[in-house]
């Protein structure tokens, strides 16, 4: 069976979406939608089956999928875990609501993480064993103590990572398939957190979603970071995605990736 990811289209209402960084360019909306249907042709022509997720039109940003729920592949369970998280910012907590179906109908085990916890699911990086989570703006210290309670009898370990110069974690580093940390050093604070990290020469060249078979979905605005993944051995797989980068977006935020189906 091919792998599987939970995508949620983006509502009427996506150009009032929160913004950290605003340069008062505004949101096309028709143009994000095609940018979203070119985001998820990217998925199916990769092998995925694609879950929509019930729109939530009340929420803004409710495309970012990402930020409502966590999957974790368990080596010790036939079943994989989804915590479903607590959004810092209240506009976005109603973004949760009806995950909990889906997930278990994908057989799923389902936690949630619950007040005054705070988690965003943009500041978890998973590397194997190790659970990077950015604490920050939308994930407190509560939210990291309730997910590692969470993961530690699975054998996970959370390391909770400073956050001061981008909205989520994953808004400075991802992770390429071999378990390196690739970031954008200037919005990073501290590179020594990670075991492997290299720089890459563009903000957007640090966010990259691993498609399998040594493909990674990544930005269109970051060439020289698709040149450098390209003399690593990886294929770039480029989407447009500039109307979603306008509200803090990357290429991650926009689906959750289920890979085990």
């Amino acid at each position: 069976m091919a792998p599987r990811a939970l995508v949620r289209r983006p509502g009427p209402l996506l150009a009032e979406g929160i913004v950290t960084n605003a340069d008062g360019t505004p949101v096309d909306l028709d143009l994000a939608t095609r940018q979203w249907t070119a985001y998820t042709d990217a998925l199916v022509s990769a092998g995925w089956d694609l879950i929509e997720v019930p729109p939530a039109d009340d929420c803004p940003d409710a495309v970012f999928i990402e930020d409502a729920v966590v999957v974790f592949h368990m080596l010790d369970s036939l079943r994989d875990l989804a915590v479903i998280t607590r959004p810092g910012a209240d506009s976005r907590k109603p973004e949760t609501s009806g995950l909990e179906p889906i997930l278990l109908a994908e057989r799923y085990s389902v936690e949630h993480i619950e007040a005054p916890a705070t988690l965003d699911g943009g500041d978890v990086l998973k590397v194997g064993e190790i659970v990077y989570v950015g604490r920050g703006g939308r994930t407190n210290a509560e939210g990291i103590r309730q997910l590692r309670s969470i993961l530690q009898p699975h054998g996970l370990t959370v390391v909770a990572v400073p956050m001061s110069k981008v909205l989520h974690l994953k808004s400075a580093v991802t992770a390429l398939p071999d378990g390196t940390i690739i970031g954008f050093e200037p919005v990073v604070d501290d590179v020594r957190i990670f075991d492997r990290f290299r720089p890459v020469p563009e903000e957007s060249g640090a966010h990259v979603v691993d498609l399998g078979d040594g493909r990674l979905l990544m930005a269109a605005d970051c060439p020289r970071s698709a040149e450098l993944f390209v003399d690593l051995g990886y294929e770039p797989i480029v989407v447009d995605i500039g109307e979603y980068e306008k509200l803090d977006g990357c290429v991650t935020c926009l689906s959750v990736r289920l890979r085990r189906p």
